[in-house]
């Protein structure tokens, strides 16, 4: 019986192949569908999706046959992948490639074959999705036809499967260094913060720590719900929440209502970092001698107008009675710019027992 010879491009043809990581996965409707569809259309008992390996030929689809694997040396695949993209052989048994094949000369042998190329973009052959009976026949064009596009179709999923893989690589790969950038940012700017002398630079230092927070927030949501451009308001805030629960001081009760509303992800870092900027000062001022009290963040939208209001609140000592807030104090300041990066409609109100700041705007993500 003859052997089929390795292709002229074995180790490229195999390389190809494991790069697919096709091999000893389990069965799936996907690649069932097509073998029984090749099997109906044709009229033949057996229909397989097979690939050739370096000592083996493994089925991931098969009717009528039943194993998973069989050996290289009974392989008539083997001898395909070194022709052209579709062979048929009308009877193996006067094929001399095949006549002595125990497949073929067995009771009940395999008398017909048909199979299309599975081969990569760069026509590297990895194995055949093909038809075979128990007696001699011949295929109509049109039975031709569906043997190829169905072929194609094997191939189109491997190459969606195997980009899909290479996507998630990258992007965990792109994932792990912005974080990396964003750990090492925020950590130089709290180094700075801590040697700087003048209060204003202390204070800038640490609007900008906020606002690299706010962004390492959203970049883990964004990986983690794989959204794109689009944010879970509420989740993406009860998780910046969650953060300064763990940095509260022991006596500051932080609580948080919101709910669950889309929006574009630059509204979701000016909101982010609004908040953290609130809380920040919050913690930093409005409890001074270590009094108790709480802060409120709560986010609505408005079933009517759809407008998302923001509302930051606490009950601590408040701004001074002679606190410009049009000018005042840095917080004021980046809450004016926040409203304008919203076009948001910024309202501020300070009393003896504490602060309230709103805002509200319209997101660019309508529901």
């Amino acid at each position: 019986m003859p052997i089929a010879s390795f292709h002229p491009q074995q180790a490229e043809r195999l390389a190809a192949l494991y790069d697919y990581e096709i091999l000893e996965t389990e069965r799936e409707r996907e690649f069932d569908e097509i073998v029984q569809l090749a099997a109906a259309s044709c009229g033949t008992a057996i229909s397989v999706i097979n690939f050739i390996d370096a000592e083996r030929q493994w089925f991931k689809a098969e009717t009528g046959l039943g194993v998973r694997e069989t050996p290289l040396a009974t392989s008539l695949c083997s001898h395909v992948i070194l022709e052209d993209e579709f062979v048929e052989i009308h009877d193996t048994l006067l094929d001399q490639r095949m006549s002595d094949n125990p497949l073929c000369c067995g009771d009940p042998g395999l008398r017909f074959y048909a199979g299309a190329l599975l081969k990569t973009a760069d026509g590297l052959p990895l194995g055949t999705l093909c038809v075979l009976d128990y007696e001699p026949k011949e295929l109509t064009p049109l039975q031709r036809d569906t043997i190829r596009v169905l072929a194609s179709q094997v191939m189109a999923q491997l190459d969606l499967r195997k980009t899909l893989r290479h996507a998630e690589m990258l992007r965990k790969e792109v994932d792990h260094r912005v974080k990396n950038s964003l750990q090492s940012l925020s950590s130089l700017v709290r180094l700075s913060g801590r040697k700087a002398q003048a209060e204003e630079t202390i204070e800038a230092l640490a609007t900008i720590g906020s606002r690299i927070d706010a962004v390492a927030m959203l970049h883990e949501e964004l990986y983690r719900t794989d959204a794109g451009h689009v944010i879970e308001l509420g989740r993406y805030l009860e998780n910046l929440i969650s953060h300064f629960r763990q940095i509260a001081p022991d006596n500051v009760t932080l609580n948080f209502q919101g709910t669950e509303t889309k929006v574009t992800s630059n509204e979701a870092v000016a909101v982010g970092t609004l908040i953290n900027e609130f809380v920040a000062n919050a913690f930093k001022h409005a409890f001074p001698d270590n009094r108790f009290g709480q802060i409120d963040i709560v986010v609505t939208r408005n079933g009517d107008d759809g407008l998302i209001r923001v509302n930051c609140r606490d009950d601590g000592v408040g701004l001074s009675e002679d606190t410009d807030l049009s000018t005042g104090g840095l917080g004021m300041q980046i809450a004016a710019v926040i409203s304008a990066e919203l076009d948001a409609k910024l309202d501020v109100d300070t009393k003896s027992d504490g602060l309230n700041v709103t805002v509200e705007f319209a997101s660019k993500i309508s529901e």
